[in-house]
This record gives C-alpha cells, structure tokens and sequence, in this order.
C-alpha cells in the first residue's frame, strides 16, 4: 500500500498531464492528495483526471505562458478542493536547440517565455494562495542537470534551468517567512514523451528512449518518471519539512563527472515553443 504522506493536501501541477507532471500527479492522488492538473494539453488532462476521479482530481486548461491561465490554476485549487498546499512548477519544453550564433531571438522568447517566466508565475501566484491561506505550503520546480553543469543541454534551455535555481534560493529567502518553502529538481535524462521526441521524433517511443537512456546511464539502468515524482512528493509532504531553497539533481550521477557524452546542438526548434509539456 502506497504512503499517504499528502493525505489532506491539495497541490496544483503544471504540465501534469503527461511525463514527469502525469507521474507526479498519480503519486499524489495515491497518496491521499488531491490535485489541480494545469495543462495545455486539454484532452489528455481530462482523461486523467476522469481516470482520478472526481474527488481528487481537476483538469484545468492552463498555458504557462499566460499568467492569467496560471493564475485560474492555482485559485482552482481552493474553488474545488477548499485549500492549497503545495505547488509544482513544472511545465516545460526543450525549445531553441542550435548554434548560439544561428538561434533567433524570437526562439529564444519562446523559449524563456514556457521555462523561466512559466515557473516564475506559477510561484508568483502559488505563494499568492499560499500567503493568503496563511498555514505554510511547498513550491518546487522542475529544473534540470542542464542547469547544474555545462554540456548537458541547448543553450536557451540551459540558460532557463540555470535562472529556475536561481529563483528557487530567492523565493525560499522570502518565502520563508511565512512558513513556505521553495525547493528545485534536477533531473537527469528521464524516459519521458518529452524526452522521445527529442531523441527519436516520436513521442510514442519512450520505452526505446528508456533502454537508451539506460545504456548512457553510470547505474545502467534508466531515469522514469517516478524517480522525479517521489522527489516532488517528498518535498511537498511533511517528511521534508526542514529543506527549503536546494536543487535535488536526480541523474544518477552524471554530474559527478561519471558522466555521458555531451548534448549535441542542433539546428532548428524542437517542437512548438508555445506548448508546455514534460
């Protein structure tokens, strides 16, 4: 039987229909939670939430990108479930992949716009809610490796992983005074749908994406989305009631230096920069 360490809670994930937020998602209704699922995926969060149930579950359709999108996601937790208590930022995309002297600026503002100015509204009006409620909370985000160390990843994407660790120190800093804390990811490559169509151009092919990540991997076996769930999980339940401000990175240890080769940049963008999935 699964632990019930959000038994009571309520928690809004962005990107929660699909990859790292699906996980996320069924992890919290397994253990007792309920949640806002806020996506731009409308179907697919739908379906997951008719598949949650009623009582535990919402979709919101929910574009990271505008902020009164994000804002109607997290007051959707207390419309329905009575309260919030925690927050996991973690809609995302790749976006500008290439050169740094061929990336256009019009990629790179897409870009930013879904994985640093997305997580910062989503704090933004998480700790909007959480202020307002008055009994503490957690906010966490999805950053990445590539954000940890060079190499790893596109420039854009590696730049806006970096800022998300930046702004998780800042926002613990305030936040912390009023009993919230704010907390970061870092993962490594993770089988996701995100992660297939990156590596093979079908979304569809994440067990080939998995065996291929596990053949890279120094523990030789490959990162799947509940590696990334139980984290966030953890950092919004009680058990890590004393850590606020850290980046976990969940890698294997790739960023001790056991390491796999380098991401290579290529031309052009991966899928549409307005999308947010993980």
């Amino acid at each position: 039987m699964a632990e019930a360490r959000m038994a009571g809670k309520v928690a809004v994930v962005t990107g929660g229909a699909s990859g790292l937020g699906e996980a996320t998602v069924r992890q919290i209704v397994a253990e007792g939670g309920k949640v806002v699922i806020a996506d731009f995926q409308e179907v697919l969060a739908q379906r997951l939430a008719a598949d949650l149930g009623a009582d535990s579950a919402v979709a919101v359709r929910c574009d990271v990108t505008v902020e009164d999108d994000v804002a109607a996601a997290i007051d959707a937790a207390t419309t329905v479930f009575g309260r919030i208590d925690g927050v996991f930022a973690n809609a995302g995309i790749v976006g500008a992949v290439g050169p740094l002297a061929d990336t256009s600026m019009a990629d790179f503002d897409a870009t930013m716009a879904v994985l640093l100015r997305g997580v910062f509204v989503t704090l933004k009006h998480g700790a909007r809610a959480l202020i307002a409620q008055g009994t503490g909370g957690s906010m966490v985000s999805t950053s990445s490796i590539a954000g940890v160390q060079g190499g790893l990843g596109p420039h854009v994407y590696s730049a806006a992983k970096s800022a998300v660790i930046g702004l998780t120190r800042s926002a613990s800093a305030e936040l912390v005074a009023h009993g919230i804390r704010v907390n970061a990811i870092a993962p490594g490559g993770i089988a996701t749908p995100l992660t297939a169509a990156v590596t093979t151009g079908d979304p569809t092919a994440v067990e080939q994406t998995a065996q291929a990540i596990g053949s890279r991997s120094p523990l030789k076996r490959p990162g799947l989305p509940r590696h990334v769930s139980e984290i966030a999980v953890w950092l919004m339940s009680d058990a890590s009631d004393y850590i606020s401000g850290q980046t976990i990175v969940v890698d294997a240890g790739v960023t001790t230096g056991a390491g796999v080769p380098q991401f290579s940049q290529q031309a052009g963008m991966v899928g549409a920069a307005i999308t947010p999935v993980a």
